[in-house]
């Protein structure tokens, strides 16, 4: 246990042994459910794997050769801490031109991942024992670091309605109420493909003014909307909202490894931003961001592209699971992911390891994201056809072997 100030002096009196323990909010962490069942299998040969959110296709040869001719020039020094301003330039255009929204490059931060976008916001909002509202279930990262640094989330969970995920508005805006300090929304959502319809997007804003409550949006998968439906809250909002949206490059362009992301913020909150990510990280590599700048003024062909390949296998995935005796597949509208549950077998980590074991396939238990996905599988559909068809096939056999609670 975390000793307080009397048990403390205590030890030092008596001479007793420090306790070797990290602080309290740290130990409450939780693990990551994904590793726990994938890393024991690294390295482990015919072993279909779906359970990370990545692709199986490397980054595009023209983000690469970017990178590369940034580095035999010599862009191996720091840059300004919220980045190079060309690269904030060609962000503002492309965000402009293909989203439709007009944040100038001071509102404008990169980072080193999307993960980090949401740290240094949160870092920005946050104080110990702040109320957030988070729209789940959700990537486990987005949830845990508000618990990092000390705040209080209340989840509103999606519910499955007519084959696919759906918000209850009305419970989410009860949620938020004068103590709340923060609003979590990921559209598309990681892992259901939840998306954010306009209505609700809307509601969402109205109310969140009248109190005075943040909003930070995810929009990690926001190009991989498959559909059309989802509302991107930035749109919507005006100059004097207050709303910040985190995205990355690695889902849209296949830039996972190369740890790039970016932050939007009304332009009062550049100060403590420029000193958040100096203390976090710095800055993002010089050549990596040489790599961003081609993708953001190249890449639109390849992400038109990939979001047509991944609707496809959406549905190649989804209509392969809705044959067989037993299996639910809600249908997702965005994002990179089908999750699926078994009849009578509600516990996801059991049924991960009983599928690795008994069918060498690899996929995510739903409990890694929250109580509201117990007893769903994600699959991670960024895959070749034969490389999911090979999946399925494995998965379908396991079905038709009869597996029992």
């Amino acid at each position: 246990m975390a000793q307080d100030s009397g048990a403390i002096d205590e030890l030092r009196r008596t001479g007793e042994t420090f306790p070797l323990e990290a602080r309290t909010a740290a130990r409450a962490l939780g693990a990551s459910r994904i590793r726990e069942v994938a890393n024991p299998h690294f390295g482990v040969r015919d072993l279909a794997r779906f359970w990370v959110g990545e692709g199986d296709e490397p980054t595009p040869p023209f983000i690469c050769e970017a990178a590369a001719r940034a580095l035999t020039d010599g862009r191996t020094f720091y840059t300004h801490n919220r980045g190079v301003l060309e690269l904030r330039e060609a962000l503002s255009d492309y965000l402009r031109d293909v989203r439709g929204l007009d944040p100038t490059p001071d509102q404008l931060s990169i980072t080193s991942g999307g993960i980090q976008a949401l740290m240094i916001a949160m870092q920005a909002l946050l104080d110990p024992d702040d109320e957030v509202v988070a729209v789940t279930p959700v990537w486990p990262n987005v949830t845990e670091i508000p618990r990092i640094l000390g705040a209080r989330v209340r989840r509103v969970g999606l519910r499955v309605r007519e084959g696919a995920w759906r918000l209850d508005l009305d419970e989410l805006l009860a949620a938020i109420t004068c103590k709340t300090r923060l609003v979590l929304v990921n559209s598309p959502n990681n892992p259901t493909g939840w998306t954010l319809p306009r209505e609700a997007a809307q509601a969402l804003l109205r109310h969140c003014r009248r109190l005075g409550v943040w909003i930070l949006s995810d929009d990690v998968y926001e190009r991989l909307d498959f559909e059309g439906r989802g509302a991107s809250l930035l749109a919507l909002a005006d100059p004097e909202d207050r709303i910040l949206s985190a995205n990355s490059f690695s889902k849209a362009w296949r830039m996972t490894g190369w740890r790039l992301g970016w932050l939007i913020a009304p332009a009062a909150l550049e100060p403590e931003l420029s000193k958040l990510l100096e203390y976090n990280t710095s800055c993002a590599p010089d050549f990596a961001q040489a790599g961003a700048l081609a993708a953001l003024r190249e890449g639109e062909p390849y992400v038109a592209d990939l979001r047509a390949r991944l609707a496809a296998r959406r549905d190649r995935v989804s209509e392969a699971l809705a044959t067989l005796d037993g299996v639910e597949a809600a249908r997702p509208e965005g994002g990179m992911y089908v999750l699926l549950r078994v009849a009578g077998l509600d516990d996801s980590m059991a049924l991960a390891r009983r599928l690795v074991a008994e069918a060498r396939l690899g996929l995510a238990p739903g409990i890694a994201f929250g109580p509201e996905s117990e007893g769903w599988l994600r699959w991670c559909i960024a895959a070749a056809d034969a490389t999911l068809d090979d999946g399925i096939e494995r998965f379908s056999q396991w079905i038709r072997r009869g597996p029992s609670a």
